[in-house]
């Protein structure tokens, strides 16, 4: 049994945009642009509902994609009892994401199968940093208040400095809801603007907390608006709020990077988070990128899944597609 397709080569997450793209310059506030922006949504209600049936993928074919979802996959723990103790047992995990005898029995034992980054609170940066050593995964960081975002402006651009002077390489931002509840486009643009020079060197995925936003036409527009001040990735959700990612959102962003992609030139990354527990979910989200941006969106420098309990999910399903038998999820810790 050996898979390839989707998932070979696999590429390390550890280069970032940076190394093969060019980083998103940004450009000025385009209000015209956002005044125009529209969202059909009968039209994205039924793409999204009809892509299950026309997308599937079995057997090897299954177990590439899955493989190259682990490699996109930004391991994830931001709990309130977090302790540095499980923050290094996560990063082991991140560097030996599915076990080694299923990637030798689908023949992808000498490929570098590790996750996209690993996702912590400012608190454990330096010990992630320090336990990924050598391994080229990144440390990202989130930042401004999270999740809420309502700590004061100063308060953010020092907390995205500390992040970064302790080594974390991405900031995961989140913007302040209220300047896209009220229209205030220009304070958003500001704002990250702002977060986008206090990164430096460090890669930022703007959290738009889509859940909250009310509307698929702000979700739509503030899309832009990160993405005219620089992000380098948008990012559905914090994955505290009551809604998190969901296909139909996803479009809606999708669709935002490709327009911003044709207008500038730059591509901008995705990131859905909150609520990816699921093998066959995390597909649907893989097939949306595909047919939407192309292949080259499928990899991790333009394409990062928040997650924590998926992992243990994709190598169940693995295990299965090796041995025939399903176990336990409490034999797929992720730390």
């Amino acid at each position: 049994m050996t898979v390839h397709a989707i998932a070979s080569p696999v590429r390390h997450a550890g280069a970032m945009p940076g190394a093969a793209l060019p980083r998103n310059e940004g450009m000025a506030l385009d209000a015209a642009w956002l005044s125009g922006t529209r969202v059909n949504l009968s039209a994205a209600e039924r793409r999204c509902a009809t892509l299950p049936g026309r997308r599937s993928v079995k057997k090897d074919a299954q177990a590439a994609w899955l493989l190259k979802a682990v490699t996109c996959i930004d391991l994830t723990t931001l709990s309130g009892d977090d302790t540095e103790g499980r923050v290094r047992r996560l990063c082991a995990k991140a560097r030996n994401p599915v076990r080694q005898d299923l990637l030798d029995a689908m023949g992808m034992g000498e490929r570098a199968i590790a996750t996209g980054a690993v996702c912590v609170y400012h608190r454990f940066v330096a010990a992630a940093v320090d336990a990924l050593k050598g391994s080229g995964i990144p440390v990202a960081a989130v930042s401004t208040g999270f999740p809420a975002g309502l700590v004061p402006h100063d308060v953010k651009l020092r907390e995205i400095e500390a992040s970064v002077a302790d080594g974390a390489a991405e900031i995961d931002i989140v913007i302040t809801r209220e300047h896209v509840l009220t229209g205030n486009w220009q304070a958003l643009f500001d704002e990250m603007r702002d977060f986008r020079q206090a990164c430096g060197a460090a890669h930022v995925k703007a959290i738009l907390a889509t859940g909250d936003l009310k509307t698929l036409r702000n979700v739509a527009k503030a899309s832009l608006v990160c993405m005219m001040a620089g992000a380098d990735f948008i990012k559905t959700s914090t994955g505290k709020e009551g809604v998190n990612a969901t296909p139909l959102v996803t479009l809606i962003m999708l669709r935002q990077i490709r327009a911003y992609h044709e207008r500038t030139g730059f591509m901008v990354g995705y990131k859905p988070a909150g609520g990816i527990s699921a093998a066959k979910d995390i597909l649907t989200y893989q097939f949306l990128m595909k047919e939407e941006l192309g292949r080259r969106w499928l990899e991790p420098d333009l394409f990062r899944i928040g997650a924590s309990s998926l992992l243990a999910d994709i190598e169940r399903q693995l295990e299965h597609h090796v041995t025939g038998r399903y176990s336990a999820f409490n034999r797929h810790a992720a730390g």
